[in-house]
This record gives structure tokens, sequence and C-alpha cells, in this order.
């Protein structure tokens, strides 16, 4: 299966990704006349080679024709010149754009999904680029307490920065949709300066996206910001699973640059296309989760009991418990957690501190899961919430979902069980939105 694998050892940024990308084989003229079919004007593409200490690849931009000056950083207004991606040009490559002219700084998510869903993208690029916002409308939502929708955003609403993450899908659509493996994200030290204010590094948004897919982050000693929330919203949206290169066979490789030279590392982003040996032919999703398993035989059932509910309710994936014969043939438990490898750390505490476990085993396991939805089916009492899960496009699996049908049944005065079975009925036909 084609891959992309990304070596995050110098952080990332949405043109360092595109850079990458064009350093890899996408043809700029294309990446451009399909970033046309966006419908906005006011700024034209910027490609070129260049070298950040001493290793050579491509460097890209996207220049704004009133300041010719780009934004690659969420909602934050840096005061620093050390980001990457802003190189400043008084060139015009006279692109033309007959669309609506947009350059004020402050779309809301609900302005960028209607103007991605009215352009003439691809049904793929469409939906990938809107969920990247989406990741980080959630991620600024939660910083300023706001629903997703309602999130304003301000350097990402910006033309340059739709135009980064709408081309980073587009590039990776040329590039024949490959899958996306990464090694663990870096990031560097020091202080940023923000429209939030005076933050620590990751800035606010980096760190929310990051965080809102566990994936496990390492600083080093570059005193710069190295991951964008524009990056750290590709990572988070495209990226299959965080690791060393396993079964891999490379057969290209390509670096994006960023502006400044670091102290202390290329500032370049790595990017090697090859095959995976562990190709498949289904469209299931996968990902790698931590198995965390304690064997234990002199806890109460009230204790374990109680441990389950607190668990779940920290976010484990899953949570169970299985009989099994002990030492000196004393019956136990084998309690098993399930959770993302960034949390693997907070469950093992929580099993040493809430039980009676000595110790705790720790392991990884891939999954392999079905392409997942919900849908509205309707019943003789009233609509019910049915997940769908699919396999190659087509409905393999129905469920009716148990809190819809538990509501359902209290509304109508019925029991549960005649609200599921209803539902459970029609599951396997076309349910409707």
């Amino acid at each position: 299966m084609k891959t992309i694998y990304l070596d995050i050892f110098s952080g990332i940024s949405g043109d360092m990704f595109i850079g990458a990308l064009l350093d890899l084989g996408v043809d700029f003229h294309q990446l451009e006349h399909e970033l046309e079919k966006l419908g906005v004007s006011g700024y034209h593409l910027h490609s070129a080679r260049a070298q950040r200490s001493h290793i050579a690849g491509t460097k890209f931009d996207v220049h704004l024709s009133d300041d010719h000056h780009h934004h690659d950083h969420g909602d934050q207004d840096h005061e620093h010149d050390h980001e990457h991606g802003h190189h400043h040009h008084h060139h015009d490559h006279g692109h033309e754009h007959k669309h609506e002219h947009h350059h004020e700084h402050g779309r809301n998510f609900s302005d960028i999904k209607k103007l991605i869903a009215q352009s003439h993208l691809s049904p793929w690029v469409k939906e990938k680029s809107t969920a990247i916002f989406h990741r980080i409308a959630v991620a600024e939502g939660k910083i300023h307490g706001h629903p997703p929708e309602d999130v304003h955003f301000h350097e990402v609403g910006a033309v340059d920065s739709i135009v980064d993450i709408v081309g980073a899908c587009v590039a990776l659509e040329l590039l024949g949709q490959p899958r996306i493996l990464a090694a663990a994200p870096v990031e560097g030290t020091g202080w940023i300066n923000c429209a939030h204010g005076r933050f620590p590094i990751p800035a606010p948004a980096t760190l929310e996206i990051l965080a809102g897919r566990s994936i496990a982050l390492t600083q080093c000693d570059e005193p710069n910001e190295l991951i964008t929330p524009t990056g750290a919203a590709l990572l988070a949206e495209l990226v299959e699973q965080f690791g060393p290169m396993r079964d891999f066979a490379p057969t290209r490789v390509g670096f994006g640059l960023g502006t400044r030279e670091n102290k202390t590392r290329p500032n370049v982003l790595r990017a090697i296309l090859g095959e995976t040996s562990a190709s498949s032919s289904h469209d299931w999703e996968t990902d790698v989760i931590a198995v965390l398993e304690t064997n234990l035989d002199d806890i109460s059932p009230e204790i374990l009991g109680c441990f389950v509910e607190q668990a779940l309710a920290a976010g484990a994936l899953d949570v169970f418990h299985t009989p099994i014969q002990m030492k000196k043939n004393r019956p136990g438990v084998l309690l098993t957690v399930l959770c993302a490898t960034g949390e693997a750390d907070k469950f093992s505490e929580m099993i040493l501190r809430e039980t009676t476990a000595f110790g705790v085993r720790r392991t990884t396991a891939e999954r392999r899961k079905l392409q997942r939805e919900f849908q509205t089916a309707q019943t003789p009492y009233g609509p019910v919430t049915v997940k769908i899960g699919k396999l190659d496009g087509k409905v393999i699996q129905a469920a009716p979902e148990f809190e819809s049908c538990r509501k359902l049944a209290e509304e109508k005065k019925v029991s549960l069980k005649t609200i599921y079975t209803a539902a459970s009925n029609i599951a396997d036909v076309p349910v409707k939105r």
C-alpha cells in the first residue's frame, strides 16, 4: 500500500507539509489549478528549491496580495518572527482568480465549512479539509469555552492559512491518497507571544489539538516553536498511527523547509514515500492502543466494580475483568484496561492506586475497525439512533444505540425491549439521516 512516513524530528507546519509533498513529486501547477476550485482570490503561491543546514528541499509559501505575509499559527497573533513559513517577498506571480475576494482575518468555523462545501473541490478534499478545521475548532472552543461552531478563527481563518490546509489535502489527493504514518512529534521549548498572552511552548491551540487525539509529544532543547496549530491538526486528522517504521520499503524522500535556521537541528520536515508490506485491500480504520493487565486475588468486588466505573469515566476505551486461576490454586481475576497509548501511564497509576495490584503489564495492540457512522431509523414509536458499521463501502453491522432506545421507551411508556426490537428489525434496511 502506498504510504508516507513523516519524520517530525524538527516539527511541522502547513507550509512545511506541502513543501515536503512537492518535494516528493506533487506537480506545483496542478496544485495551483486545484486550489483555484476553492473559490478565493487575493493570494499567490510560491515554491522554490532551497537549503536549511545544508539539507536541500522545497520551500512553499502562500503570499497575500496586500501584505505578502504568510501566517500558520491558528488563532495566535505571534509577535516573534521565528515561526515556520514567514517569508516576505515583494513580487507577484500574476495569478488572477475570478472569485470572491476575502482578506479579512476572522472567519468562524461555520463560514469555513460553507466555503469548502460550496467549492468545486473533490469530495475527498472537502471531507478531509473540513475535518482538519473541525479539530482546530474543537481545540479553540475548549480554550475559550465556546461550541466549535461558534469559534472565531483569527490566523487560521485567513486566506493563506485556509489555502495551506486545503492545499495539504489537495497535494495528498494528487499523490493518490496514500496512507500516512509518522514518528512521534518533537516540539521546541521557550515562550511565545500570542493572542492569549505570553505562553510557554507548545502554544495553547497546538497542545489542545494533540491532546484531542492523545498524541504523545516530546520536547527538545530547540528554543523555538516547532509545531504550529495547523501542523498539529494535520497530524491529528491524517496520521493513522505514530511510531517507528515497520515493514516499510522507501522509494523516495522529500524535505519541506521552514523559514528560519534552527539552532540545534535542520528546520525541515522529512517525508518518505514508500510501500508498507502489511497492505490491506479493505478500507477499515486502524490504530494502536495500550493494553494494561494485572492479576488480582485479594480485591473486593465492591472496589473492583468501582474501579471499572472510574476508569471508564476517565476515558479508558474499555475495562473488563476475567476469572482466572492464580498461584496456590487461588481464584482471581485478570483486570484489563484498554486505552490510548499516550494515556497508558495515567491508567497504570490508577490501577496501582485504586486496586490491590503491585504491578501492571503493558503491551500495545493494533486494531482493525469498521468505518462507523450514526444514522436515524424511523420506528413505529419514533426515531432511534443506529450505529452503522461499513467495510469497503457496504453496511455489514447495524445496531440501535442503547441510550436512544431507552429515552424513546421512557417517552412512549413502552418497554425498552419493545423499542430495541423494533429498531433492530429495521436496522438492516436503509435508514434516514
